[in-house]
């Protein structure tokens, strides 16, 4: 074997689950068929549990830097800071169950680089300008082709995650299934310059798709071109987009950078095919509505990148591997599900009209507008488990918490991450058992809260409030997540 994990695709999602996997002692390798770096604005944010992920990892400064600018980008394409719903910008921050988790605004290039650096300080290689062009697979590993300057290379790994994108070549060779709805609108931005607006209707919504425009800005969302258009957008496919849309012509100069998406929404059946699995737009495509794309990759990489070291170092326990599909695959349904609804909201006519009034009126209620906070920031997730939730914490991502140590000071929980292991918050150390850090507190900063196992990905496998620790369900979320093979004898 050459390494442990062939990954193929270093956008965002690819170099973090690479990261994720050399942190938990995994050697993987990047294969990426560009020449280097994308500088594509694709996305241009990410969420909190994307940002919190980073933020475990030591990475926030860092993405932060880069926030009031990505905040200003917004506010000035979109007329307000505020997170929306089908271009309905009333999703107010203060309104949220927890307005302190906060999403971070930076664009895919800065983003890239950022984890670029990251992952090579750990020892990642990242192979730009090699391309997979075959792949197979058998009981002991995958084996790819791969074409590169140097020529047709084979290389062999126990473990393959394609992260390769929307147009996925991973997913094509295995095959994997990828039902769903194909597209009904198209969705143009590009750096560019209208000649004459003054013919223009207002920036928004009308009876024939939507149309932005200013700042060095046009974007269009077109729901009477559905075609399958190649390359970069010329100034004459952007031309005719506000045509179809304004029923104005236009003359556009000027036209720099752009992107092109449809809505179409599909999904793998499986994000994992025996040695092969994926994450991000490879495991899932859907429109950019509402900005949670890179997010949602994002965690399919943390979810998948310690479960897939320790398969691969043989200490995971049973069926480990296949709770990446069972608990990520319906998270990207219900993504694909809120962008389709975000679509029929665009769509012109007197009934998506109608429709939206009414959504924008059930917004102003504050338990409504926390409903639409919780669904595109992802804050409601909670994962199921197979033993009793006990706290109404087990199941879903930790927050930042302050903590008092037992031998005296304060850190926070984010502080003690960076490595990438599991770890036990607990009045006492649970000192029977191996395979986790752990941290004897006496207050975590919640009065419902006196311990927890938190799993590498931020998840919280179990936790207890006060006068409850010796809650039986420790022990078997202990075995669930670290292995059961994992616990001393009385002796040490």
């Amino acid at each position: 074997m050459d390494n442990d994990v062939i990954v193929v695709g270093a956008g965002p999602v690819g170099l973090l689950l690479a990261a994720e996997l050399r942190l938990a002692g995994a050697q993987p390798v990047v294969l990426e068929a560009r020449h280097g770096p994308n500088d594509e604005k694709r996305a241009r944010g990410i969420g909190p549990l994307a940002t919190e992920a980073l933020r475990r990892r030591g990475l926030g400064e860092e993405i932060a830097r880069h926030d009031a600018q990505g905040r200003a980008d917004f506010a000035r394409d979109h007329g307000s800071d505020n997170g929306h719903f089908a271009a309905i910008h009333k999703i107010d921050p203060a309104l949220q169950d927890e307005p302190g988790r906060e999403r971070t605004l930076i664009w895919q290039p800065e983003l890239e680089k950022i984890l670029v650096s990251y992952a090579t300080g750990l020892g990642v290689p990242i192979r730009y300008g090699h391309r997979v062009t075959g792949l197979g697979q058998d009981e002991a590993g995958v084996t790819v082709t791969v074409t590169s300057a140097r020529g047709e290379l084979r290389l062999r790994s126990p473990y393959l995650a394609g992260c390769d994108g929307g147009r996925s070549t991973v997913r094509e060779l295995v095959p994997f299934g990828f039902p769903g709805t194909p597209p009904t609108m198209t969705v143009r931005r590009a750096a560019a310059r209208i000649e004459d607006t003054s013919a223009l209707p207002p920036p928004g919504r009308n009876d024939r798709g939507t149309l932005f425009y200013g700042g060095g800005m046009v974007a269009t969302f077109d729901f009477d071109d559905t075609e399958r258009h190649r390359g970069p957008i010329t100034a004459e496919e952007l031309e005719a987009s506000v045509r179809r849309i304004s029923g104005v012509d236009v003359a556009i100069t000027e036209v720099g950078a752009g992107l092109r998406f449809t809505d179409q929404a599909r999904q793998a059946s499986s994000y994992r095919l025996g040695r092969v699995l994926l994450a991000g737009d490879a495991a899932h495509v859907h429109s950019p509505s509402g900005g949670q794309g890179l997010n949602l990759g994002l965690l399919d990489a943390v979810n998948l990148g310690w479960k897939l070291a320790a398969t691969v170092a043989g200490t995971a326990p049973a069926g480990l591997l296949d709770t990446y599909h069972h608990e990520r695959h319906p998270v990207g349904a219900e993504v694909l599900h809120n962008t389709r609804a975000q679509s029929a909201l665009l769509r012109p006519g007197p009934h998506s009209d109608a429709l939206r009034d009414i959504v924008a009126d059930l917004m102003d209620i504050p338990e409504v507008n926390r409903y639409f906070g919780r669904m595109l920031s992802g804050l409601g997730l909670r994962h199921d488990f197979p033993y009793p939730a006990t706290h109404p914490l087990t199941g879903r991502p930790c927050p930042d918490l302050e903590l008092t140590l037992t031998g005296g000071g304060t850190t926070r929980l984010y502080d003690l991450t960076h490595q990438g292991g599991p770890l036990m918050l607990h009045p006492a150390p649970a000192a029977q058992w191996t395979g986790f850090e752990s941290v004897a507190v006496t207050s975590t900063g919640r009065s419902d809260l006196a311990a927890a196992l938190i799993r590498p990905d931020g998840i919280v496998a179990w936790a207890a409030a006060p006068g409850h620790l010796d809650d039986v369900t420790r022990e078997t979320a202990l075995r669930t997540w670290i292995g059961a093979g994992r616990q001393r004898t009385s002796d040490g």
